[in-house]
């Protein structure tokens, strides 16, 4: 506790009340946004007006006065320091306060408080934001919103206890260059402004039904002594208002006694892997009010629940009794997954915060795309579920592929310890963290296979093809658990940004050709990236990779493609194209085809042709030219251009 003068604190408080708009929006930036905004807007308000200090012990008669108090620009410093210790101390909570601090947050009966929406560069900013800690938020708030320089904010920050404040600092610049330069205008709008905000009702269905259980139970326990001799009988339970007279099937889909169990062992004596295979688990699995109630909100959401859908996904009611897959606590957050035969369908309830759904279509899963799914997430981290028939689990780096495996403790319940998430687009690559999971020996698949983080409920499956060896048939791809694939995927992985939120299923690496370089520049290898979605539609990228002096660097994109099936086992006739740059400055046209290519030719304003699979020729960096490959029997494919 501060001790200080009444006339000290004075000073405080008058700082308080002159800044408070601008100590509210720093404690709001620096808030987890795992809160959600409703419970951030009313904690940061709570934190600034918590940072006035107390006033010391009353000074005994005779002893001498006190020295002389801090100045007005003092105070400020002084409040500010405190609020930012305040907000600090809730990083990885959570958002659940601190028992030490106990801070009084302003008390909002009946209604949801949100800052002004801003527009795309607000929302592209604060998803940045979100993917960092609170020490880099503090950092940038010190600088774009206090006006400090970085020696003066290093300073703050380590009095305000951070620790590594330089690294903060770093990955701050690094966050301020992949948003741009507008990042102080931007802090300053409506979208980061707790203090003008708008407002929203909370349920009001479910505040009447509380009312109403409230007073239904009073007047319940003043008759118990009436009616206590009677005999009873079971009342029908009466049609909510939020679901009117639903037809019979929409109300057993209602039912908690209704959801469907899988048997703990079917999975090992079952043709079909997948969801269907899942027990129910999770400490409150049984809970029939949670379970009922995550139904309702599914059935009937209410106006301020946050809704979340992968693509392509529908967010339809229940119309037949789901499988129930988990219920339980996930750091701090009541939990309840459903899998209605081609969705699973997330529910969470955050401690004092309205309720999220999350759907994502997983239609023909196996024992792969159905061996896991996203349970929990929080700033920076996640944690899976994992399929009953996984036996082993383990986390690497996509981008050091000569780094063993790390073991990921898996709790009885099926559910991981935290697994650090996968870059953001817009932010720094310096890691791509995957889960490396086995299957068990008892449904004869018994192998290891990697999951990807790309924002939805169920990660995304990595794969890998080799380049073709001759004599060799086509074969289909296979898990990028071996050296070869880890190496390819390490220059492709930070690639897998820009499919995030796109509903992506599974995403191939096919080295279709190999291809040595002019002037002794070494070999390079062609290498197809194919990320097929869960309905359907595939996008494809081509990219050249060449020798490289760091095994993570990335190879050269050499043309995009979205739809159709090529690089697919129904495409597997592909031509790529790149203007390349040898050493000695010269620039070349290279093309390059995959097994089924029998020759190359170029037309426009280059013009060459070969018999094989491969081809160099000096060319202008803007010469326009067509490249075509050669097919069996006279039919021909074009180059897939950017």
């Amino acid at each position: 506790m501060d001790e200080r003068t009444r006339a000290d604190v004075e000073r405080a408080e008058a700082a308080i009340v002159e800044h408070y708009p601008r100590l509210v929006r720093l404690a709001y930036l620096v808030l987890p946004p795992s809160m959600g905004r409703h419970r951030r807007v009313l904690t940061a308000h709570g934190l600034v007006q918590r940072a006035l200090p107390w006033t010391g012990p009353r000074r005994p008669d005779g002893a001498l006065p006190a020295q002389r108090g801090p100045s007005g620009e003092d105070s400020y410093e002084l409040v500010r320091l405190r609020t930012l210790r305040l907000a600090l101390s809730y990083e990885g909570r959570s958002g659940r306060p601190p028992t030490r601090l106990l801070p009084s947050v302003p008390v909002v009966w009946g209604l949801r408080l949100f800052p002004l929406a801003g527009g795309a560069d607000e929302l592209a900013l604060d998803r940045a934001l979100s993917a960092v800690g609170s020490p880099v938020r503090a950092a940038v708030g010190l600088w774009h919103l206090e006006g400090l320089d970085e020696e003066t904010a290093r300073a703050v920050l380590e009095e305000a206890g951070v620790v590594g404040a330089d690294a903060a600092q770093r990955e701050a610049e690094l966050l301020d260059r992949d948003t741009g330069a507008g990042a102080a205008a931007l802090l300053n709008s409506g979208e980061f402004d707790p203090c003008t905000v708008q407002t929203r009702p909370t349920d009001l269905l479910r505040r009447r039904q509380r009312t109403r259980v409230s007073l239904v139970a009073g007047a319940v326990l003043a008759l118990v002594a009436v009616v206590a001799g009677l005999p009873g009988g079971d009342a029908a339970p009466p049609a909510t208002a939020a679901h009117g007279q639903p037809v019979a099937a929409a109300r057993q889909a209602l039912d908690p006694d209704r959801l469907l169990h899988t048997p703990n062992d079917q999975w090992a004596d079952t043709s079909r892997v997948d969801f269907t295979a899942w027990p129910a688990r999770g400490r409150q699995a049984g809970d029939k009010e949670l379970l009922a109630r995550a139904l309702r909100v599914w059935a009937a959401p209410p106006a301020d629940a946050r809704i979340t859908a992968s693509a392509d996904t529908s967010t339809r009611p229940p119309d037949h009794p789901p499988r129930l897959l988990y219920a339980g606590l996930i750091d701090n957050v009541m939990v309840v997954v459903f899998h209605d035969g081609e969705r699973l369908v997330r529910y969470a309830e955050p401690e004092e915060a309205t309720p999220t759904l999350h759907f994502a279509r997983v239609d023909d899963t196996d024992v792969t795309t159905g061996a896991a799914l996203v349970i929990g997430r929080g700033n920076g981290w996640m944690r899976y579920l994992v399929a009953p028939w996984v036996s082993d689990t383990t986390t690497r780096d996509l981008l050091a592929p000569d780094a063993p495996a790390r073991g990921l403790h898996l709790a009885p319940d099926g559910v991981t310890d935290r697994v650090p998430t996968p870059p953001a687009a817009g932010a720094g690559c310096g890691r791509w963290p995957v889960v490396q999971l086995r299957s068990s020996a008892r449904i004869v698949e018994n192998h290891a296979f990697l999951l990807t983080d790309l924002g939805d409920l169920a990660p995304v499956h990595l794969t890998y093809l080799p380049p073709p060896s001759a004599g060799e048939p086509p074969r289909a791809p296979r898990e990028a658990t071996g050296t070869p694939a880890l190496l390819s995927w390490a220059r492709t992985a930070c690639s897998l940004r820009a499919l995030r939120g796109t509903g992506v299923r599974s995403v191939n690496n096919w080295a279709f050709a190999e291809q040595r370089l002019p002037e002794d520049a070494g070999l390079a290898t062609w290498v197809c990236t194919r990320a097929d979605t869960w309905s359907g539609p595939g996008r494809v990228t081509v990219e050249l990779q060449p020798p490289a002096a760091h095994r993570a660097d990335p190879g050269r994109i050499a043309g995009r493609a979205a739809g159709g099936a090529a690089c697919s086992r129904f495409g597997h006739q592909v031509v790529g194209e790149l203007r390349w740059q040898a050493p000695s400055g010269k620039w070349y046209l290279l093309a390059a085809g995959s097994r089924a290519v029998e020759g190359i030719e170029v037309t426009g304003g280059v013009r060459a042709a070969t018999g094989d699979a491969t081809l160099a020729v000096r060319a202008g960096r803007q010469a326009p030219a067509e490249v075509t490959g050669r097919l069996p029997g006279g039919g021909s494919v074009r180059a897939i251009r950017p």
